[in-house]
C-alpha cells in the first residue's frame, strides 16, 4: 500500500480484450517472503486475475509488468461485504433461531441457509457492486 490512500499490487498483463486488461497478481501469506518457506512448506500463495477497464488498454502488452491499484476505502468495503457481513448474518440468524427455541441443528442449518441467501443476493447485485469497485492500472 502506498501513502496516497490506495492499495497496490504488482502484476503481469495476461491478456487484453477491448478496453479490458487482465492482470495476474500473486497474493502471498505473511510467511511468503520468509527465506525458509520452501523447507517448512507452510507458505501460501495464490494467483488472482484482476480485470481492469481502461481507455488506454491498447498501450499495454501481454507479459508487461504493471501496478494495479484500488482506493483503500473501496478495499475495506469489499472486505466488509465479503467477510464481515456474512459473519453477522450467520450469527444473527443463529441467535434468532435460538431465541425462538428451535433445536441447535435447525438453528445451525438456518444460519448456513441465511449465509447462502446473502451470497445469492450478492451474486444478483454483482453488476451494481462491480460498478463501484474501480481498479486503475499503471506502468512500472
Amino acid at each position: 500500500m502506498n501513502m496516497n490512500g490506495h492499495i497496490e499490487h504488482i502484476g503481469r498483463v495476461e491478456k487484453i480484450v477491448g478496453r479490458n486488461v487482465f492482470v495476474k497478481i500473486i497474493s502471498q501469506s505473511a510467511c511468503g517472503s520468509c527465506q525458509a518457506r520452501k523447507a517448512c512448506g507452510m507458505s501460501e500463495s495464490s494467483e488472482k486475475i484482476i480485470e481492469v477497464e481502461t481507455s488506454s488498454a491498447a498501450g499495454y502488452s501481454v507479459g508487461e509488468d504493471v501496478v494495479v491499484s484500488v482506493r483503500r476505502r473501496v478495499g475495506l468495503i469489499a472486505v466488509a461485504i465479503a467477510y464481515a457481513a456474512p459473519l453477522f448474518v450467520l450469527l444473527g440468524v443463529l441467535a434468532g433461531a435460538g431465541a425462538i427455541g428451535v433445536s441447535e441443528g435447525v438453528a445451525a442449518l438456518s444460519s448456513l441457509c441465511g449465509v447462502a441467501v446473502y451470497y445469492l443476493l450478492l451474486w444478483f447485485f454483482r453488476d451494481r457492486i462491480s460498478d463501484r469497485v474501480n481498479f486503475t492500472i499503471h506502468k512500472i
